[in-house]
């Protein structure tokens, strides 16, 4: 199972494109989506509601196998650390699930300041996609937080492959701006978003 977590203000087509490569890739058969509440590293920036991301994502997937939706870190009070995460899904699942944690190059870098990052690298496969303008740390800087082992395997889960250069912020500032987002985000996001006039007055 790949357990992909994030803000998702709103999800996109880089998010659904990138998360089923990864899968298809390594033959994983479920991708879960997992909106947080307030990530731990973002405390001060003011987020969409979470019931709007999780609304939004489930659109977005609705018509796909693939995908599903969790709420749990929505359910969660304060920040949540993906390390908990992974503890509740591995709770849930078993031991004899194998766990994929999905994450951009770029916070492959920010892995060494993550909560307890190499209890985390333990408890589940850290798969870093590929992202525009972001190539791998070097083993050196991995290896200020991790084992020789840990950083080598970081480093051999770096899957290649779609480079979607779309971001959340743009998205935003182009509704803010009132300038179309179709294509970037699926149709019934795009619908939603303007129904509920989000990030209009961002």
């Amino acid at each position: 199972m790949l357990l992909f977590g994030g803000s998702f203000d709103p999800v996109h087509h880089g998010h659904l494109i990138v998360s089923r490569h990864v899968a298809e890739r390594l033959g994983i058969e479920r991708v879960v989506l997992i909106p947080s509440r307030q990530p731990p590293h973002k405390p001060s920036v003011a987020l969409t509601s979470v019931e709007h991301r999780l609304a939004m994502c489930r659109l977005a997937v609705q018509d796909d196998a693939l995908f599903e939706v969790s709420d749990w870190e929505a359910r969660q009070t304060g920040p949540n650390y993906t390390l908990t995460t992974v503890s509740h899904f591995r709770g849930v699942l078993g031991a004899g699930v194998a766990l994929y944690w999905l994450i951009g190059m770029d916070s492959l870098a920010e892995l060494t300041t993550w909560y307890r990052a190499d209890e985390l690298v333990e408890a589940c496969t850290i798969v870093a996609a590929a992202r525009p303008g972001h190539e791998p740390p070097s083993i050196d800087h991995l290896l200020a937080r991790f084992s020789a082992a840990q950083a080598r395997r970081l480093l051999d889960q770096v899957v290649s492959g779609p480079r979607i250069d779309i971001a959340s912020t743009e998205i935003r500032g182009r509704v803010r701006a009132g300038r179309s987002i179709r294509y970037l985000v699926p149709e019934s996001v795009r619908a939603y978003i303007e129904s509920h006039r989000l990030y209009a007055g961002t």
